[in-house]
C-alpha cells in the first residue's frame, strides 16, 4: 500500500509539472537551456543574473541544451523522480541498527514520500533544479560505493556543483577518513578546474566578483534565501556589521555542528552526521534557496526524548516545517514574524547545534520510558471500542507539539473552508430553501430578532461582540485548563472537537449556504459587518478572507454546544456548570440576533458535534477510565471525590497524573 502511495504521489507530481504551461514549468531549467537560454548565448553565465549555479554546473548542464524540447519536458520530470526514489532508497538503508523488520520494510516508501512532499523536492520540481543530485551524490559516496577514492569523488563532484558541500570532506577528516576527505578536496579542484579552464571569465565572475555566487539570483534578503546572511538582512543589518555578524555566528555554527556531527558518526549514525553537516552548511552559506534545503529533512533520523511519549516530536516538527509553508505553521501575527520567515533556517540550526540526539549509547535508545496508559472502564456495546489500540494516555502532550499540530489543522481547515464554495446564486437558492422549511415548521423568528435587536443599541453591541469574541476565546481557554488540569481528558475533548469540526467542513463543502444577513429581498440587518450593496456581484466583500457561505452548519453554536458538554461534564461547581450552559443559549442568541445563521444552522451545528462525541465514543470508548487498584494510581483513586465531582475514580487519577 506505501508503494501505491509512493507512485500515486510519482504520478501526481509528473501531473503537476506537465499540465502547467510551457512558461510556467521548470522556469529555471527553460532559462538556462531553453530555446534562448542562458547556455545558448555566448557570452557570460552570469551576464543577466538567471543562472545561479557554478561553472562546472553550467559545463555539465551546456549538453543538455540540444536536447532542450525533451529536456523540459518528461524526461526531465522523469529523471528527477529516479533521483528522488534512489535518494529515498539510499536514507531508508543508512539508517542506523538495529533496525526492526518492520521498520527495513517500510522505511524506503516512507522515505521516498515524504521527499515527494517536501517543499525543497517540490520546488526544485517547479523551478527544474539540480539540487537534489548533490544530496545523492553525497548519500551514495558515503553509503553505498566501495573504496575511499571513489567516494571522495562523488562528493568532490557534488561539492563543485553545490560548495559548501566541502564541509562534508572536513567532517570525513575529522572522523579518520583522511584519504577519502582528501580525494574529495581534490575531485573539487579539479572539476572546478576543469571549469575554469573552458569558462575563465564566467569563474572569475562567480568565484570572486559574486564570492561564490553569493550576488546571484534573487535578491539575499528575500524569504526564499533561508541562511544566516539572509535572516540577518530581514532584521535589518547589512554593510560591514552585518558582514561580521555573519562571519562570526557561521564560524561558531560550522564548529558546533562538526563537533556535533563527528560525535554522532562515531557513535555509528552517520546518516544523521550527514543530516547534521547539511543542516550546517545550509546555515553558513550566503545563499540558501528552498530547493537546497533538503538535508534538513533528513534530520528526521534523530532519536530526541526520553519518553515514549516525546519520541514523535522531533520527527512531526522536521516533517511539519519541511513540508508545510511557514503561514500554515504560525498565526498571521507581527510578534512571530521572524520565526515564520525564518522557519527553515531555524530547523537547520536546531538539527545542527540543539538538538539533543540521543546516542546509540543510550539505555533510552531502544527502550525509552514507556507512557502510562489507562485502560478504559468496558462499554455498553461489545464492538466499542472499535479502534482497541487507541488507548488513553495519562500524562498531557507534549506542548509544542500540541500547538504546532492545532496550528496546522486550524489552518488546513481555514482553507478547506474558504475553498468549500459553489457560488452565490447557489448559495441564495440553498438559502431559500432552508428558510422555506423554517417557515413550514414554523420556527422562522430569525426576522423578528434581527430587527428587534438592531434598533436596541446596547444589546445589538453586546451580540456583535458575543458573536466576534466569544468563538475562539472559550474553546481556547477550555482546552488550555483542561491541558493543564486533566490531561486525559484534555485529549478526549480535543478528539471529539477536531471530529465535529471534519463532519462541519464536509457539510460546508455539500451545501454552500448564504446566512440571512447575505440573502437580498428578506429585509435582514448585517448588525456586524454593515450594510451590503446586493447590486454587485461581489459584494459579499469578506469573501476574500472567509467564506461567507460556509454557515451551515454553524461552528459557532456548534464549538459553543461542545463547550458547554464539556464544562458540565467535567467542572467541579455547580456556578461553573450553569455558566457552561449558558455559553451555548448565549451563542444561539447571537448568530440569529445578527442575522449570520438560520435557526436550522444550530441544529446542524448540535447534530455535528453529536457525531462527534458519538464517533470518539465507538473509536476509542467511553471517557471513564479504570487503574488497577495495586498501582500507585490507583491507591490515589481510593481517595473519596469531593461531594461536587462525583465522577469515575479514574477520571480523579487522569486528572492529577
Amino acid at each position: 500500500m506505501l508503494w501505491l502511495v509512493v507512485a500515486a504521489l510519482a504520478v501526481r507530481q509528473m501531473a503537476v509539472v506537465l499540465r502547467q504551461p510551457p512558461g510556467e514549468r521548470l522556469t529555471d531549467l527553460e532559462t538556462w537551456i531553453g530555446e534562448n537560454g542562458v547556455l545558448h548565448v555566448n557570452g557570460s553565465l552570469y551576464d543577466t543574473d538567471r543562472f545561479t549555479g557554478t561553472p562546472f554546473a553550467g559545463l555539465v548542464l551546456k549538453p543538455l541544451t540540444r536536447t532542450a524540447e525533451q529536456s523540459l519536458g518528461v524526461a526531465w520530470t522523469f529523471g528527477s523522480l529516479l533521483l528522488v526514489a534512489a535518494l529515498g532508497v539510499v536514507a531508508a538503508r543508512a539508517l542506523p541498527g538495529p533496525v526492526a523488520r518492520r521498520t527495513a520494510l517500510l522505511a524506503a516508501p516512507v522515505a521516498i514520500s515524504l521527499l515527494m512532499l517536501s517543499l525543497p523536492v517540490r520546488n526544485a520540481f517547479h523551478l527544474g533544479q539540480v539540487s537534489i543530485l548533490p544530496v545523492l551524490l553525497v548519500l551514495v559516496g558515503l553509503f553505498v560505493v566501495r573504496g575511499e577514492r571513489r567516494a571522495g569523488a562523488l562528493i568532490g563532484v557534488a561539492a563543485a556543483l553545490q560548495p559548501t558541500v566541502l564541509l562534508f570532506a572536513l567532517l570525513l577528516w575529522l572522523t579518520g577518513r583522511r584519504r577519502c576527505a582528501l580525494t574529495a578536496a581534490a575531485a573539487f579542484a579539479a572539476s572546478t578546474a576543469l571549469a575554469w579552464a573552458a569558462m575563465p571569465h564566467d569563474s572569475w565572475t562567480y568565484w570572486v566578483h559574486h564570492v561564490a555566487g553569493a550576488g546571484l539570483g534573487d535578491q539575499a534578503d528575500s524569504l526564499a534565501n533561508q541562511s544566516l546572511h539572509g535572516a540577518l538582512l530581514r532584521l535589518g543589518l547589512a554593510g560591514p556589521p552585518e558582514i561580521a555578524l555573519f562571519l562570526a555566528l557561521a564560524a561558531a555554527v560550522c564548529v558546533l555542528g562538526l563537533r556535533r556531527a563527528v560525535r554522532y558518526a562515531r557513535d555509528g549514525q552517520l546518516l544523521l552526521a550527514v543530516a547534521v553537516t547539511g543542516c550546517v552548511a545550509v546555515a553558513v552559506s550566503p545563499t540558501a534557496w528552498q530547493h537546497q534545503l533538503l538535508w534538513v529533512l533528513l534530520a528526521v533520523v534523530g532519536r530526541v526524548g526520553r519518553s515514549a511519549s516525546d519520541r514523535l516530536v522531533w520527527p512531526v516538527l522536521v516533517v511539519l516545517v519541511t513540508t508545510l509553508p511557514g503561514t500554515m505553521l504560525l498565526p498571521n501575527i507581527g510578534a512571530v514574524f521572524p520565526v515564520r520567515d525564518n522557519v527553515l533556517l531555524i530547523a537547520a540550526l536546531g538539527a545542527a547545534c540543539a538538538a539533543p540526539f540521543l546516542p546509540r549509547t543510550s539505555p533510552y535508545w531502544q527502550r525509552p520510558v514507556p507512557t502510562a496508559y489507562a485502560r478504559p472502564v468496558p462499554a455498553r456495546w461489545s464492538r466499542v471500542p472499535l479502534l482497541p489500540f487507541w488507548r488513553r494516555v495519562l500524562s498531557r502532550p507534549n506542548l509544542l507539539l500540541e500547538l504546532l499540530l492545532i496550528r496546522v489543522v486550524y489552518s488546513a481547515y481555514a482553507h478547506v473552508r474558504l475553498a468549500a464554495t459553489a457560488g452565490r446564486a447557489t448559495a441564495e437558492r440553498h438559502g431559500r430553501q432552508i428558510h422555506s422549511v423554517e417557515q413550514w415548521l414554523h420556527i422562522d423568528v430569525e426576522h423578528r430578532i434581527n430587527h428587534a435587536v438592531a434598533g436596541v443599541g446596547r444589546l445589538r453591541d453586546f451580540f456583535d461582540y458575543y458573536y466576534s469574541t466569544f468563538h475562539f476565546v472559550v474553546p481556547l481557554a477550555i482546552l488550555a485548563v483542561l491541558y493543564v488540569r486533566r490531561p486525559a481528558d484534555y485529549r478526549w475533548a480535543r478528539s471529539t472537537l477536531g471530529f465535529a469540526t471534519l463532519l462541519a467542513l464536509v457539510g460546508f463543502w455539500l451545501y454552500p449556504l448564504a446566512p440571512p444577513r447575505l440573502m437580498p429581498g428578506l429585509g435582514f440587518i448585517d448588525t456586524v459587518h454593515g450594510a451590503q450593496d446586493f447590486t454587485k456581484p461581489d459584494y459579499g466583500a469578506l469573501t476574500a478572507v472567509t467564506n461567507q457561505y460556509a454557515a451551515m452548519p454553524s461552528l459557532h453554536f456548534g464549538w459553543s454546544l461542545w463547550c458547554g458538554v464539556i464544562i458540565v461534564l467535567l467542572a467541579p461547581r455547580v456556578w461553573m456548570k450553569a455558566l457552561g450552559a449558558l455559553h451555548p443559549l448565549l451563542t444561539v442568541s447571537a448568530i440569529v440576533a445578527t442575522a449570520n445563521h438560520w435557526v436550522l444552522d444550530a441544529v446542524g451545528g448540535a447534530a455535528v458535534v453529536a457525531l462527534g462525541f458519538l464517533i470518539a465514543y465507538v473509536l476509542a470508548g467511553p471517557r471513564r477510565l479504570w487503574v488497577p487498584p495495586e498501582t500507585p494510581e490507583g491507591r490515589a483513586a481510593r481517595v473519596p471525590a469531593p461531594a461536587t465531582a462525583p465522577e469515575a475514580d479514574g477520571e480523579t487519577v487522569a486528572g492529577k497524573s
